[in-house]
């Protein structure tokens, strides 16, 4: 998909092309990032604009192709969508109308489910197919779809579309089956403007979730947390539009954390939301990294030795399941035997194949855990992008690598990291973009 050079030009001339990383490994990164806005939390907040029915102005939003794919999705529904700076953006979604969602789009992007809460709080009505997105395992909408039942929603099947009906909607204590990130937003978005008091248990707390009730309270909601996993929501009337700030990306602070100690480099990241952090920071002392953590920058020095350790993704605030892949390829370097545990999804260790065509020595023992032993040198290859971080994730992997790794699909890669090369060769990483 080509990003537009001009900030202003409208968002609706999406073109899509097929691209390749080219890394040549060796090099130690070292020097300074300035971190985006974070994936999950635009995503959802650009969504959320359209509860307003004004305009909004939403800063720090990765230029990234999810991003770009969510702003065609709210231009495709009547929005008016303006680039305004080189990470700010402008939303009008006072003309929105339609109750249909564009087929096409949905199916290349997992997010696309954030716009059922907002669409059956203004129309009471939505048709969509199941969005697409990284193949990663089973990820049914069974939540959401629960979710919305106990807010009055009704839903049917007709050929492979769904259409929601929101008729009798109603405020209610939700409860939902499982802490999704998605879900959670979603049963917010949906039950915002509701009169009465709606109570939803077993909420992810994750801090994009965080980020999306910042932006609702800032709009008028009146949204507040009873403890870490209860919402109370208390529905206003209407919301106004308001300006907000995205929080950075913990996973991509995560990722190049990883890449500082694959290259035995040292990078300054900004900015940085410490308390976001704690988790990973604390993991990382643990295998061996120096952690410099200021108000807002984090200095991660991985020139030292490396041990090795259990990587277990848990719900916010323990690991999260998107740095599962990158700590993978960090075990390889690790003195040791590892162990990396993903119990959320059971076909996320695809990457872990091709880390062994590389010459790591990883045994995946069920669909959630693999075994890492190392420090094992590993050698360039060719490959296909996975997923997002699977892609980003062998990336890495090149550039530890001996010789010439060659990524496919860069462009899988792109839907989740903003000039992903761009950032890594001024840090000294020898890499760059052909499109094929």
């Amino acid at each position: 998909m080509q990003i537009h050079s001009n900030p202003s030009k409208s968002i609706k001339n999406l073109k899509y092309f097929m691209s390749t990383f080219i890394i040549n490994g060796g090099r130690k990164l070292t020097g300074s990032v300035k971190i985006s806005g974070a994936k999950n939390a635009a995503t959802p907040i650009l969504a959320a604009t359209l509860l307003t029915r004004q305009v909004c102005t939403i800063k720090r939003v990765p230029r990234i192709k999810d991003v770009e794919k969510m702003l065609a999705i709210l231009a495709s529904l009547g929005a008016s969508v303006k680039w305004t700076g080189p990470d700010t953006v402008r939303v009008d979604t006072s003309k929105t109308s339609t109750k249909s969602l564009n087929t096409g789009l949905v199916k290349s992007m997992r997010s696309s489910i954030l716009l059922l809460g907002p669409m059956l709080a203004l129309f009471k009505q939505v048709s969509t197919t199941e969005p697409g997105g990284d193949i990663i395992g089973r990820r049914p909408i069974d939540t959401h779809l629960d979710a919305f039942a106990q807010l009055g929603v009704t839903t049917s099947l007709r050929g492979e579309r769904f259409i929601l009906r929101g008729e009798k909607l109603k405020s209610a204590m939700v409860t939902l089956k499982e802490f999704s990130v998605t879900a959670s937003e979603n049963a917010i978005m949906a039950a915002v403007l509701l009169s009465g008091i709606t109570t939803i248990k077993m909420a992810a707390n994750e801090p994009h979730v965080q980020d999306l009730i910042s932006f609702l309270n800032k709009a008028g909601a009146k949204i507040s947390w009873l403890d870490s996993h209860t919402i109370k929501i208390k529905g206003v009337k209407k919301l106004h539009g308001t300006t907000h700030t995205v929080i950075p990306d913990q996973i991509e602070i995560g990722t190049l954390a990883v890449a500082a100690g694959l290259t035995k480099g040292k990078i300054r990241m900004k900015p940085v939301v410490p308390e976001h952090l704690e988790s990973i920071v604390l993991k990382l002392k643990q295998i061996g990294f120096k952690i410099n953590l200021g108000k807002d920058y984090m200095v991660v020095d991985g020139s030292g030795p490396l041990k090795a350790f259990k990587f277990q993704s848990l719900p916010y605030p323990g690991l999260p399941t998107d740095l599962q892949a990158p700590f993978t390829v960090l075990a390889t370097a690790c003195k040791g035997e590892s162990l990396i545990h993903d119990p959320m999804y059971e076909g996320r260790l695809g990457h872990v194949s091709q880390l062994v065509k590389m010459g790591a020595q990883a045994t995946i023992c069920d669909p959630h855990r693999v075994i890492v032993n190392g420090p094992k040198r590993l050698n360039g290859r060719e490959f296909p992008s996975l997923d997002i971080r699977a892609g980003a994730t062998m990336v890495l992997a090149g550039l530890a690598a001996r010789g010439t790794t060659t990524i496919h699909q860069a462009e899988i890669v792109e839907r989740g990291y903003e000039n992903f090369e761009g950032r890594l060769r001024k840090l000294g990483a020898k890499i760059k973009k052909v499109d094929d």
